[in-house]
């Protein structure tokens, strides 16, 4: 999952909460060695682990300068006209179009079973992983150990993922020191953290399983399942291109990802939508109104509750932008 600079909240996964004995402020009143101290205690009194084994594991982990710089320099710090032509590309609509053919009874059971769109499952994957090609080069243990202890603006968080990490592979009977992934410890076809992955992954092909590493079975189902319970809203659109007027709209205009608009608010303040589509929003709709910087200007969407969804998997509009216009045009390609 990529992140944005903006927000700094890197993913899209539900936040399970940071470890008890960790403050706001512990980055700035303790030390690496200190906050690995607690950390252990942290693991052995609240999840049973023995001392000698975390320690152990700890001390297989490397710190990661490159994981340290990846981690600064996120493609959403880009402006909209830099960063789709990264993801909307031909090759990766029509890699798109055969993964959909190759995993169609999986994406159609998603669609039936779930109720949600396998253009959107397969969108995902695409932009994650180019369905699978490209999972992640740095040791996940690597990873959440360099962030955890090494980068004080995420600190707590990704101490967080490191005891989620571990409960996963006991879980799961992974051997820790051999997942990869991406530099900030996602995993897999879709790039769940770990967190997602112990709370979202399922056994779409009833194997016993839950394999969202090498599966794209059950990464199907598992994209599937984070959408519908992040509340995915079967078969309502996500997105219509809209147009302003005046300045009034920069009334309508928020930084937060929280849709705190109605469509009514939108068009009392020149909002409108260039197609015909505004007979299918309801006055009472939550809404949000987004802008994106084009070479010449900007260009204005109206996100819908789906794309709200779309930013629960990674918190940036860009993001989801792209992940909704790339479903489209595999949609499209598939259906010529």
């Amino acid at each position: 999952m990529f992140f944005s600079k903006k927000t700094r909240t890197f993913f899209t996964a539900t936040f399970v909460g940071t470890l008890s004995f960790l403050s706001s402020n512990s980055f700035a009143q303790s030390t690496p060695d200190e906050l690995k101290k607690a950390f252990i205690e942290e693991m052995t009194t609240q999840h049973q682990f023995e001392k000698s084994d975390v320690e152990a594991l700890l001390a297989k982990a490397s710190l990661s300068e490159a994981v340290l710089e990846a981690i600064q320099r996120p493609w959403e710090a880009k402006p909209w006209h830099q960063y789709y032509p990264i993801f909307l590309t031909e090759k990766r609509v029509k890699k798109g179009v055969e993964f959909w053919n190759t995993h169609a009874d999986a994406l159609k059971r998603a669609e039936q079973e779930i109720g949600v769109p396998a253009e959107m499952i397969v969108a995902i994957i695409g932009v994650e992983t180019f369905y699978g090609a490209y999972k992640g080069k740095y040791p996940v243990l690597d990873a959440l150990y360099t962030l955890g202890f090494h980068y004080p603006p995420r600190a707590n968080f990704f101490r967080s993922e490191l005891q989620e990490y571990m409960l996963l592979t006991r879980e799961e009977n992974f051997n820790p020191t051999e997942l990869k992934g991406s530099y900030a410890g996602a995993m897999g076809l879709g790039q769940f953290i770990s967190s997602s992955y112990r709370n979202y992954a399922i056994d779409f092909d009833d194997d016993g399983v839950r394999d969202i590493l090498n599966n794209p079975v059950d990464a199907i189902g598992s994209v599937a399942n984070y959408f519908k319970r992040h509340g995915w809203k079967k078969g309502e659109p996500v997105a219509f291109k809209a147009k302003t007027q005046g300045e009034s709209f920069k009334d309508v205009l928020t930084d937060s990802l929280k849709y705190s608009h109605t469509w009514h608010d939108l068009t009392q303040n020149q909002v409108e939508l260039i197609d015909d589509n505004a007979a299918s929003i309801a006055d009472s709709e939550k809404v949000k109104l987004l802008e994106f910087e084009i070479a010449d200007g900007h260009e204005y969407w109206v996100g819908l509750p789906n794309f709200y969804v779309i930013t629960r998997y990674n918190h940036s509009p860009l993001y989801a932008m792209a992940v909704y216009q790339l479903s489209q045009q595999i949609k499209n390609a598939k259906n010529s």
